[in-house]
């Protein structure tokens, strides 16, 4: 019988869960105060929710055989526009368009450059990685752009509910999402591409339009992450801002059980990925442990993830293994 995809990284979650009840007294405590529920599950949730963003739009680039790394730089961007246009006194809605909208264009020129001229993917999104971040840096001269407004604290902040914002936003997109993907035959194009891209361009799918439309869509889950991100922290920093956020999310994503030879994707297994990243880094954090650790065990689990999905290794790992029957 095949094994379900998403029971290792529900598995995997779950374990850190229960690391975390053994070591973190008071870890699965929750109260509601001023109708607001309250906790470390919560917080989690909520500290995961740009990353689970971030990791939905790498799902559907992954699949196609490409990486998008310039995921981080889309999300200072958009913070940016967003904090300029609110503390220059503009409508809400309009400094929110404004930094989706640069988001879009920025998935627009990763599109164009990888569908369009051909360029290799982790090339095209290099090139947006650093000049991305340096248009922030300029757009903000350098400096922390502070926001006083109440109302734009809402999206990363505020709570609806009992739960926040964020997460109503997080399960409305995913939700939207994997409806549509399953629902129409878009999810099937996207998979077909990134098996055998030359098939699927003989079969007559538009293979071209179809990886354009997944970089604009990851450009824009990083846009609006980065607007949470902003509207959390109550301000925009150009140099932080999602800084290494990309890599979060490939890691989120492989650790769903998505391959990174394309192909295979699973969009919850992204969001639990996710939330295993956030929560290994709330329990290194809550341990006292130096946060230069954190870094080093993404690192294994990454080296350990990619030598799991080696072609020569799962030969090998198949001759190994015991056989059905064996006595």
């Amino acid at each position: 019988m095949a094994e379900h995809p998403l029971l290792r990284p529900i598995a995997a979650l779950f374990i850190l869960l229960l690391i975390d009840v053994i070591l973190l007294p008071g870890f699965w405590h929750l109260e509601i105060k001023d109708g607001h529920l309250y906790g470390p599950l919560i917080d989690i949730l909520n500290r995961a929710a740009p990353l689970m963003l971030a990791a939905l739009g790498m799902s559907l680039v992954i699949a196609t055989r490409g990486i998008d790394v310039s995921i981080g730089a889309v999300v200072a961007i958009a913070a940016t526009v967003a904090a300029m246009l609110v503390n220059g006194d503009q409508p809400l809605v309009l400094a929110y368009a404004g930094a989706l909208g640069a988001a879009l264009l920025c998935g627009v020129w990763n599109g164009v450059l990888v569908a369009g001229l051909k360029l290799q993917p982790i090339i095209a999104t290099l090139i947006l990685m650093v000049a991305g971040r340096g248009l922030a840096q300029l757009l903000s001269d350098g400096q922390i752009l502070t926001v006083y407004r109440d109302d734009f604290f809402v999206l990363g902040g505020g709570y609806l509910l009992g739960l926040p914002v964020s997460l109503w936003v997080v399960a409305a997109l995913s939700l939207a999402t994997i409806a549509l993907l399953r629902k129409t035959a878009l999810g099937l194009f996207i998979q077909a591409v990134g098996l055998n891209p030359v098939a699927s361009r003989l079969a007559g799918l538009r293979t071209a339009t179809l990886i354009f439309g997944t970089y604009v869509f990851a450009a824009g889950c990083a846009g609006l992450a980065g607007l949470m991100i902003a509207s959390n922290i109550k301000s925009a920093d150009a140099n932080n801002a999602g800084l290494l956020l990309e890599l979060d999310a490939i890691l989120a994503v492989t650790l769903g059980g998505a391959s990174l030879a394309g192909g295979r994707y699973h969009l919850a297994g992204a969001l639990i990925g996710a939330l295993i990243i956030q929560t290994l880094t709330t329990t290194i954090y809550s341990l006292g442990v130096p946060p230069e650790v954190n870094m080093v065990v993404k690192a294994i689990v990454v080296f350990l993830l990619c030598i799991l999905q080696s072609s020569e290794l799962q030969p090998m790992l198949r001759r190994l293994a015991p056989r059905g029957g064996a006595r």
